[in-house]
């Protein structure tokens, strides 16, 4: 359901409450912490500062900033983060952190954007409260006990994929939870470090300085590691380093941007690795996306306009009663309050290394799952919808193409 942003501009005070600079930033951090938002959007238009939150997903309009104050709102974002206030033709980006009379510090990432009316500003809120249990990532307990299996190994290669902002980081930070840290050595390579953990040790890239992934994951290396979490594999040089350290006794977990399972293993073969290192050092996959929680206060019942599919198979016929929020005060309009994880996970055994060392088609790695009955993404969120916790369109929408 697409969010509602006049009703909920109409629920909320028109502009954030006067005063300096300061208070309104702090104002505008608390607010969006209290609503659990992840970014904060500072867009300049023709007669006002649109500011927009995206809460579990998506962007819902907050209270605007005042023209006449605007351009010291943005300067003051700049000073903290270390840019230069005097540029306003390039993009700049930077971190800082806030005491805004929460009970704990807010870091946060900025990044600005020139455009017509100015500077566009989007700040991520970098919680570390914000860690999610490994039990409350949204796996069934089948799920559960495989993922909890890979991750427990001594060696391996492990990804997590999906597309950007479906919670791959959270799961992977989630899985760190099930180390015990104290009698192995963890490091990272993150761009950003998102969450500080205090017992690992991490790193954040910095391309300018000459420190990316594959330059980081050498000297990872020789810091004796027994597990490393690198934040993306972005190269054939990344991916072949991370699992050249993998074949050797390392535990390696990395995210990729692709769809599923599939398109996992056929991307890293594509990257030109030699097919045997993949089929040996490769792991497991896992594959997600993220799904709203429908909003326990407006939800209802109502029957199923059309039949629900995957693929060629009828997963929910017409008539069937499925949930349907309304939006309310407390869920901001949008009828949905939370998100939740569909899953999808494999683990790499011999029939699957044998189709890697072929350099198999795509279609060959579905026939497979199909044959093991592996679930698809979009049949795990069906699962949510008839436990009444997503909707069909939330489903349809993450697992579109």
């Amino acid at each position: 359901m697409p969010v509602n942003d006049s009703r909920t501009s109409q629920t909320a005070p028109r502009e954030f409450c006067e005063g300096d600079a300061v208070s309104i930033l702090d104002d505008m951090v608390r607010r969006a912490v209290t609503v659990g938002a992840s970014d904060i959007h500072i867009e300049p238009k023709r007669d006002r500062i649109q500011v927009r939150y995206r809460i579990d997903g998506s962007l819902v309009e907050q209270p605007s900033v005042g023209l006449d104050v605007a351009p010291q709102v943005v300067s003051r974002i700049k000073v903290l983060a270390r840019m230069d206030i005097s540029e306003r033709r390039l993009p700049q980006d930077g971190q800082f952190t806030l005491e805004t009379g929460l009970p704990f510090l807010v870091h946060l990432r900025a990044a600005t954007f020139p455009c017509t009316r100015g500077e566009k500003v989007v700040l991520r809120l970098l919680l570390g409260q914000s860690l999610i249990a490994f039990e409350r990532l949204g796996m069934s307990p089948e799920m559960q006990k495989r993922a909890r299996e890979l991750v427990t190994r001594p060696q391996g290669f492990m990804v997590t994929c999906g597309p950007t902002g479906s919670g791959k980081t959270s799961t992977l930070y989630a899985f760190l939870q099930l180390i015990d840290t104290a009698k192995v050595n963890v490091l990272t390579l993150e761009d950003p470090i998102e969450v500080e953990l205090y017992t690992i040790t991490q790193g954040q890239t910095n391309t300018r300085a000459g420190f990316t992934f594959a330059t980081g994951l050498r000297a990872a290396l020789r810091q004796d590691p027994d597990v490393i979490l690198v934040g993306e594999i972005r190269d054939a040089e990344t991916s072949g380093i991370a699992l050249q350290a993998a074949l050797t006794g390392h535990l390696v977990m990395s995210t990729l941007h692709t769809s599923d399972v599939v398109e996992t293993i056929v991307r890293l073969v594509d990257l030109g690795i030699e097919p045997w290192i993949i089929a040996n050092a490769l792991s497991g996959v896992i594959a997600q996306r993220l799904v709203r929680v429908a909003c326990q206060d407006c939800r209802s019942m109502v029957p199923l306009e059309s039949d629900f599919w995957d693929g060629d198979e009828v997963l929910l016929t017409e008539g069937t009663e499925v949930v349907k929020p309304r939006g309310c005060a407390k869920c901001h309009y949008t009828g949905y309050q939370g998100r939740t994880g569909i899953f999808q996970v494999l683990e790499i055994d011999d029939e699957i290394r044998t189709l890697i060392k072929t350099k198999s088609t795509a279609s060959e790695y579905r026939e497979l799952l199909q044959r093991r009955r592996v679930p698809s993404l979009r049949r795990v969120g069906f699962e949510k919808v008839l436990a009444e916790v997503t909707t069909v369109e939330e489903v349809m929408r993450v697992t579109a193409g």
